[in-house]
């Protein structure tokens, strides 16, 4: 096939839905990224936290968006996905503002009544709740609003706005917090949302394929719930993919700690981490392009090991162009395996059911954040403030990873996947 046909299949293979809710969706990430680049150091250098205390609550804030997408996508798709990004994007709206408020003046009673750990806790609730419905909106508009023929480059294409907006969000936090506070990151993030809520209701229709319908009433998503749920197979999986997120989630939570406490307390951290999201924004067609044929589950399976082996470099020489090469090896793993992970799991959704699949592909990056939270701030202070080794943190988490890599390869072999077989896991 000529590049000018590829081309218009591209042109004719998405409808307009695609367009919208991949655009929302950068602006989503944007936010989310931007606000999530400075909260490990908003908690520990401004709120007061303790390391073990910054890692629990950053874990918390990115966990618990992952594992209510499982509930967010059965609702989104009884709701439809127009009403669950509206809905989506109002409350993200309330939960950003909220979440930078908390030294205001306004906020004092609330301050004075409820310790301070907990009314944090609760207020990092907010933006899950909001995220758990955009983000199997937005993977089954693209589902079921592509093609056969260009679904996997609608995926590519996905990715590559995600990452957009997660190179976009901690650059212009880098840029408000250095001229207007770090209270500031969380407000633009705010307006960020709230300029998607009128994009949705003006330009977003719901799409609907041939042959697919709408799940009814939410007696049918709870029963495609739980059908999936019930695949041990498929859990399994998820469940060992789990540990690549644990190792991805370090350069949001252990990372910047750590070039704050062991590297230049100085740095600007946000800016450090574009890197990811800037690598994918400039290589992730071509990589798509390299790995095409590879299998799916062999591509995640590679990325795994590329993402793990990343950290050697900053464990081996701690130093900003170190953490910021460890970040770029980091995103070539994600790069090889992510465009294939949600191609994978799309294949496995019966029809009806993209949003419910969908949901549960984002269970990994839940347990990753909470596990990773947990273990990157106690990680921190074992091996930097009491045994003053911290370089020893990175080989804790690349271990992980290479451990993840291998249960993937084991699994292959010995539950032996199908792409399209739900039952195959």
């Amino acid at each position: 096939m000529s590049f000018s046909q590829r081309l218009q299949e591209i042109r004719t293979g998405f409808e307009p839905a695609f367009w919208v809710a991949n655009v929302s969706e950068l602006f989503e990430r944007l936010a989310y990224y931007g606000a999530f680049s400075s909260l490990a150091n908003y908690l520990h250098e401004v709120l007061g936290f303790s390391t073990e205390q910054t890692g629990s609550l950053a874990g918390f804030f990115g966990g618990l968006v992952w594992f209510l997408a499982i509930l967010g996508g059965a609702l989104a798709d009884r709701l439809g996905f127009r009403r669950a990004l509206s809905l989506a994007y109002l409350i993200l709206t309330f939960a950003y503002f909220t979440l930078g408020s908390i030294g205001a003046p306004w906020m004092a009673p609330l301050r004075g009544a409820i310790p301070l750990w907990w009314l944090v806790l609760f207020i990092l609730m907010l933006p899950a709740l909001g995220i758990s419905l955009v983000k199997p909106s937005v993977v089954g508009t693209t589902a079921r609003a592509s093609s056969e023929n260009v679904r996997s480059i609608g995926y590519s294409i996905y990715y590559t706005l995600v990452n957009i907006g997660g190179a976009a969000g901690p650059y212009i936090a880098s840029v408000a917090h250095k001229h207007m506070g770090v209270e500031s990151v969380f407000r633009i993030s705010a307006l960020c949302v709230f300029l998607m809520f009128f994009a949705v209701l003006v330009f977003f229709r719901e799409p609907k394929r041939s042959g697919e319908g709408q799940t009814r009433n939410l007696s049918v998503a709870l029963k495609n719930f739980l059908t999936v749920l019930s695949n041990p197979k498929f859990m399994l999986f998820l469940l060992i993919f789990s540990g690549y997120w644990i190792v991805f989630w370090q350069e949001f939570i252990a990372l910047p700690l750590y070039i704050h406490s062991y590297i230049d307390a100085n740095a600007n951290v946000e800016l450090i981490l574009v890197t990811d999201a800037g690598a994918v924004i400039c290589l992730q067609v071509l990589i798509s392009y390299l790995t095409r044929k590879i299998a799916p589950f062999r591509a995640i399976t590679i990325g795994t090991l590329i993402s793990a082996v990343a950290w050697l470099v900053l464990a081996f020489h701690p130093a900003l162009w170190t953490a910021v090469l460890s970040l770029f090896i980091v995103a070539l793993g994600e790069m090889t395996q992510s465009p294939r992970y949600y191609e994978y799991i799309s294949r496995l959704a019966p029809p009806g059911q993209q949003g419910t699949y969908m949901g549960f592909a984002f269970l990994p990056i839940g347990i990753g954040s909470l596990v990773g939270g947990w273990l990157g701030g106690r990680l921190i202070h074992s091996f930097g403030e009491v045994a003053h080794q911290p370089e020893r943190i990175w080989w804790v988490i690349t271990g992980i990873g290479v451990a993840t890599a291998l249960c993937l390869w084991i699994y292959d072999r010995i539950v032996k996947p199908g792409e399209g077989q739900p039952a195959a896991g």
